[in-house]
C-alpha cells in the first residue's frame, strides 16, 4: 500500500488520487516500475526557447510544471508496498536569478505529496537500482528515441548484474495504455477546469465577432482572441488558432492568418485557450459584414442542423460514432437538397461522395490534449460513451469552386464546433456562450463594434 499522506495543498489532491489509481492498476497487473518523464525544453532558434509545456501524461499525474523531471512509481506486489518518486532539478540560486523559481526536491516532495523527491542528476543511477528484481517496466517505448536509449541503458545495466543475483524486468508494458483509459473519464477537478476553459473561449469568440468588419486582417481578429485567453489566465492557445476568411475556410487547418477580410465573405474561427493544462475547442463561422447571404445562410443552417442532431445523439451507452452518423445523415440529405450532390441518401453515404464537402469526422476526445488520449474503438466495436467523457461536436461543409457546383456556393466554408461532457442522461455543452443561430449572430454583430 501507499502510505504517503495527501498533499497539504488541496490544489494537488487530484494528482495524488490519480497516482493512487495508477498504483491500483499496476498492482492488479502484477506490479513493477513505471517511468513517466516530462517533455524536454525545445529550442526555438539560437538561444531562445519555446515556452515550456509539461508532457500531458506527466502533468496529469503530478501537477508539476518544471522541465527536467521524471515520475517513477514503484509497486512491489509481494509486500504490498508502493512508492511515488519525483526526480527534479535541485535549487540553484544563480540559475533562479536568470530563469525563475525552482521547487527543488525537498519542497516538491512536501507540496506535491511524493514519497521521495531526488535530484534529476541521480536519476540514471537510481533507475538501475529501482528496476532490479522487478517483474515489469511500465514505459511507453517508441515515442522518444532519447528516452528509449536511456531506458535501454538502465535495463542493460541491470542485466549486467546477473551473476550478482539481479534480474531485469521480463515484461515491458505501455504505461500510456493504462493512463489513456484513466484520462478518458474526467474527474471533478478536470471537468471544473474544462468548463472554465470553455467559458473563456466562448468570451473570446464573442469578442472576435464584435471586432470583425471588412478591411480588418485575420491576424487582427486573432489578436483579440489571444488577448481574451491570456487575460483570463490561459497560458497559451490550446492549438494554433485558425482565423480563415473567405476561401481560406475551405482549408481545414489553415493557420496563415494574414489575409484581409472582405465584405461578403464568411470568417471561420477555430480557436481556444489552454487553462491549467486543459483545452477547450470551439469553432464558429459568421459573415464579415454581419449579414449572411442566402447561399451562406443555406450552408450554415445545414451545418447547424447537423450539429444539433449530433448533440442529441451524445448520451451514455451510445457509441462514439453515433454523433457522426447523426450529423452525416443531415449533411448528406442537405447536400442533395441543395443540388451539391445527386443520387439517393443511401448512395451518397455508401459511396462517400459527401467527402467532397465533408471530409472529417464529427468528434474527437478533448482534455489535456486538444485531440485527447483514449481509444476510439474497443476491438471491433466503437467505444461506448460514459459519463465524464468529453468530446467535440464539429460537423462542417467546405465548398471549393467546381464545374458541377452552383457558383453561389463557391468558397463557402462552415464549421460549428462545441465541447460536450457526457452526463448521466445526455450531455452538457460547455461552450454555449457563443451565439450560433443565424439570428443571434446577426443580432450580436449589429451591436457597437469594439474595432
Amino acid at each position: 500500500m501507499n502510505n504517503t499522506p495527501p498533499p497539504k495543498n488541496n490544489r494537488f489532491a487530484a494528482y495524488h488520487q490519480r497516482r493512487l489509481s495508477l498504483i491500483a492498476r499496476m498492482q492488479q497487473a502484477g506490479g513493477g516500475v513505471a517511468v513517466i518523464p516530462t517533455a524536454p525544453e525545445q529550442v526555438r532558434n539560437r538561444d531562445a526557447h519555446f515556452p515550456f509545456r509539461a508532457d500531458s501524461y506527466f502533468q496529469y499525474l503530478t501537477g508539476f510544471n518544471e522541465p527536467d523531471a521524471v515520475l517513477v512509481i514503484v509497486v512491489c506486489v509481494h509486500n504490498a508496498t508502493a512508492r511515488s518518486l519525483l526526480f527534479c532539478r535541485e535549487k540553484n540560486p544563480e540559475r533562479e536569478t536568470w530563469d525563475g523559481y525552482r521547487h527543488g526536491p525537498e519542497a516538491a516532495k512536501e507540496l506535491f505529496a511524493f514519497d521521495e523527491a531526488l535530484p534529476i542528476s541521480a536519476f540514471d543511477t537510481q533507475l538501475t537500482e529501482l528496476l532490479a528484481d522487478q517483474p515489469a517496466l511500465w514505459f511507453s517505448l517508441g515515442h522518444d528515441a532519447t528516452w528509449d536509449a536511456r531506458i535501454t541503458t538502465a535495463l542493460n545495466a541491470v542485466r549486467a548484474q546477473t551473476r550478482a543475483g539481479k534480474s531485469a524486468p521480463a515484461v515491458i508494458r505501455d504505461v500510456r495504455v493504462t493512463l489513456d483509459a484513466m484520462r478518458l473519464i474526467k474527474d471533478a477537478s478536470e471537468i471544473a477546469l474544462m468548463r472554465r476553459a470553455g467559458e473563456i473561449a466562448a468570451e473570446a469568440h464573442v469578442r472576435a465577432m464584435r471586432f470583425t468588419q471588412p478591411g480588418h486582417h485575420e491576424y487582427e481578429v486573432e489578436a483579440e482572441l489571444l488577448h481574451t485567453f491570456r487575460r483570463h489566465g490561459c497560458a497559451a492557445p490550446a492549438y494554433t488558432s485558425i482565423v480563415a476568411g473567405g476561401a481560406n475556410a475551405c482549408v481545414l487547418h489553415y493557420i496563415g492568418n494574414d489575409q484581409p477580410l472582405r465584405d461578403g465573405d464568411l470568417l471561420l474561427i477555430d480557436a481556444a485557450g489552454e487553462l491549467e493544462g486543459y483545452a477547450a475547442d470551439i469553432t464558429r463561422t459568421f459573415p464579415v459584414n454581419g449579414r449572411f447571404s442566402a447561399a451562406q445562410a443555406a450552408i450554415y443552417q445545414l451545418v447547424l442542423d447537423a450539429q444539433l442532431a449530433a448533440i442529441a445523439a451524445v448520451k451514455p451507452g451510445a457509441s462514439f460514432l453515433a454523433p457522426h452518423e447523426a450529423a452525416l445523415k443531415v449533411l448528406a440529405q442537405g447536400m442533395l437538397d441543395l443540388h451539391l450532390l445527386s443520387g439517393s441518401l443511401s448512395e451518397v453515404i455508401e459511396t462517400e461522395s459527401y467527402k467532397k464537402f465533408f471530409m472529417h469526422r464529427t468528434s474527437h476526445w478533448l482534455g489535456k490534449d486538444v485531440h485527447d488520449a483514449g481509444e476510439y474503438r474497443q476491438g471491433e466495436q466503437w467505444t461506448l460513451l460514459q459519463p465524464g467523457m468529453v468530446l467535440t461536436i464539429e460537423p462542417g461543409c467546405y465548398i471549393r469552386p467546381a464545374k458541377d457546383v452552383p457558383e453561389a456556393f463557391w468558397n463557402i466554408g462552415v464549421r460549428i464546433e462545441d465541447d460536450a461532457i457526457v452526463t448521466a442522461d445526455g450531455c452538457e455543452i460547455i461552450t454555449g456562450g457563443v451565439p450560433k443561430t443565424i439570428a443571434d449572430i446577426e443580432a450580436l454583430m449589429r451591436r457597437t463594434s469594439i474595432g
